[in-house]
């Protein structure tokens, strides 16, 4: 979240973390890890009860009694609640960047990378350049489709629709691609009505990252994790098809290690 806190603080919203930690602990952390929003501690963890997320599966007595159920909540100016983000697993995350994506339409400050393509301009992102194991980011594919060009859009009949593939294993699990809405368009030289995209269009697709055992055999020697796929389309103009294309992506995180320095309290 630290790493977004500027880019929330320009769009004018806020930040804070709660947690059950006691408020010198909070502050050990916050130094150590250069954190610059608010963390709050919750005593007792009577707010975490509120909401109704505490972790009921670690009995009392243990170190870790009060840890709620890790999640997100994003409250408007009169604190109420307008989403919320949790997983099944607690091991599992969505980042800030994602979040602001999803929620808020605020693509990534991360340099998107042009990929040569044929017929169109297609630039790739993410929206987090670094991530931990267990973390979702969103992959993004961004698309600048000349005048007097279309590609097929899912469903169509007939002809190639564009499709996104991710090469997926142990540690990138993906999930569905979000397509944008489609035009239908009518193709004079054929009589035919087909779906399609024209001008610009945007794909975003989740990816899951696995566990720090996964991901072991995976990194290469700084870290940085490859994420790999393809888009395939078939461009056409009004009186012509050209021939399909497979253009090759790569996506490339830095994988970051857990925190798992415990605070010394005197």
């Amino acid at each position: 979240m630290d790493d977004k806190y500027a880019k929330l603080r320009s769009a004018e919203m806020g930040l804070a973390a709660i947690s059950y930690d006691s408020p010198a602990v909070l502050a050990q952390f916050a130094e150590r890890t250069h954190i610059e929003f608010p963390l709050l501690s919750d005593a007792g963890s009577e707010i975490i009860r509120r909401f109704g997320i505490l972790n009921e599966t670690i009995q009392r007595g243990n170190p870790a009694y009060g840890v709620p159920y890790p999640g997100v909540y994003v409250l408007d100016s009169r604190g109420v609640v307008r989403a919320k983000f949790f997983e099944g697993d607690y091991r599992e995350r969505d980042t800030a960047g994602m979040i602001l994506l999803k929620q808020f339409g605020i693509a990534p400050d991360e340099t998107h990378a042009s990929v040569t393509a044929k017929h169109l301009q297609l630039s790739a992102a993410a929206t987090d350049s670094r991530a931990q194991a267990g973390q979702h980011v969103s992959l993004l594919l961004d698309l600048e489709i000349p005048p007097g060009v279309h590609v097929y859009a899912p469903g169509v009949k007939g002809y190639i629709p564009i499709n996104w593939e991710i090469a997926g294993n142990e540690a990138v699990k993906a999930g569905p691609v979000e397509y944008p809405e489609s035009k239908m368009m009518t193709l004079d030289a054929i009589h035919e009505t087909v779906p399609v995209y024209v001008g610009h269009v945007r794909l975003i697709r989740d990816v899951a990252i696995g566990t720090q055992k996964d991901l072991a055999s995976l990194l290469d020697a700084q870290g940085n994790l490859s994420i790999a796929g393809s888009l395939r389309y078939q461009a056409c103009d009004q009186t012509q098809c050209f021939i399909p294309e497979i253009v090759p992506l790569t996506w490339t995180l830095k994988i970051e290690q857990l925190d798992r320095v415990r605070a010394v309290t005197k």
